[in-house]
């Protein structure tokens, strides 16, 4: 199913799931595409970002953001083109980077929308490396993780958009590097390919000590974005006044309660303490100063140019098959940032 220039294609939150989201989650409706008014524009979408905080948006519970309304287009970032505008700084043929969600077209009045310009360069890369995963990464490791030369740094999905950023970023600061990914490949790709100094196969029988072996002088700096086993296997070898930035818990996503098996808190909440860990959790959204987001943009940019951070990017063609898409990243089935093509052009 391609792209119409007389079809708006959404992909609407039929119900909320328990567990992970199955084929009753998610619904593809069709609309005729909106016509902009006074003061707005008509945006086609080219390429929409896939992230793990989709899934929290589809509970009716409490969060930092309003949970999508049932019947509603399903939450996401996307990278549109300008087809027709009645606002001055936005011209047809602009690409800008916005929040209309999972459809093909949307109307929008500027506000949180980014000019990217006619003919950016790897535009998908604006809601990857140049976008919200570049930038948690970077801020959450830079302005909490606070790495010093020397010290080991531990980020679990090693492989994804935000890992393998904060890997990298890690090694520029002169530390050592550990990843925790799920598989030969994945893991193979961060040292081989991301400079890693090591990394750990989270499906592996004898995960906690290989974790271990990898880090023989503790753990500094743990950048959590998982929860669950791997977790475990941190704790015990965190280092006295170690730092822990958590902008995710992937591994509980899809739990419809609290986890099975032992109660954890008391393990949790003893290493912190004994250990006097900083843990402190983020949105990117609003944790940062503009000034952060200046400097993000400014270094990344630099890194890329120099060849100091690679990016892997993995492209699902279609708008209908983002809902299928989106359960792969929920376990882990990506390999890099998972943007799905939209547009067909």
């Amino acid at each position: 199913m391609t792209q119409a220039t007389d079809t708006n294609r959404q992909i609407v939150l039929a119900q909320r799931p328990v567990g992970a989201p199955n084929a009753d989650t998610l619904r593809l409706e069709s609309s005729d595409v909106p016509v902009p008014g006074r003061g707005e524009m008509l945006l086609r979408t080219e390429y929409l970002s896939l992230d793990p905080y989709m899934r929290g948006r589809m509970n009716d519970t409490k969060s930092y953001a309003e949970p999508v309304k049932i019947g509603e287009v399903m939450t996401g970032q996307v990278v549109a083109e300008v087809v027709t505008s009645n606002i001055e700084e936005y011209q047809p043929g602009d690409y800008v980077l916005a929040g209309s969600g999972w459809q093909d077209y949307a109307i929008s009045d500027g506000s949180m929308v980014v000019n990217l310009g006619k003919n950016p360069q790897n535009p998908s890369w604006s809601l990857g490396i140049l976008g919200m995963p570049g930038y948690t990464a970077y801020a959450g490791l830079l302005k909490i993780g606070e790495p010093k030369p020397g010290e080991t740094v531990v980020v679990a999905a090693a492989s994804g958009p935000v890992g393998a950023t904060v890997g990298q970023i890690a090694k520029i600061k002169g530390c050592r590097v550990v990843g925790i990914a799920g598989g030969a490949e994945k893991c193979a790709h961060a040292v081989d390919n991301l400079g890693f100094d090591a990394c750990i196969d989270h499906k592996a029988d004898d995960f906690a000590g290989q974790l271990a072996a990898a880090c023989p002088d503790g753990i500094d700096v743990y950048f959590e974005n998982v929860g669950g086993k791997v977790l475990y296997g941190v704790l015990p070898l965190l280092n006295p006044f170690a730092r822990m930035p958590v902008c995710g818990l992937a591994a509980w996503y899809n739990l419809p309660g609290l986890p099975e098996g032992p109660d954890m808190a008391p393990a949790i909440m003893g290493a912190i303490l004994r250990m006097k860990v900083k843990v402190q959790g983020f949105i990117i959204f609003d944790s940062f100063g503009p000034e952060t987001y200046k400097e993000f943009v400014g270094d990344m940019t630099a890194w890329l140019k120099e060849g100091k951070v690679q990016y892997k990017e993995q492209v699902v063609k279609g708008l209908e098959n983002a809902p299928s898409a989106l359960n792969d990243l929920l376990v882990g089935k990506n390999f890099g940032k998972m943007v799905v093509k939209v547009g067909n052009t």
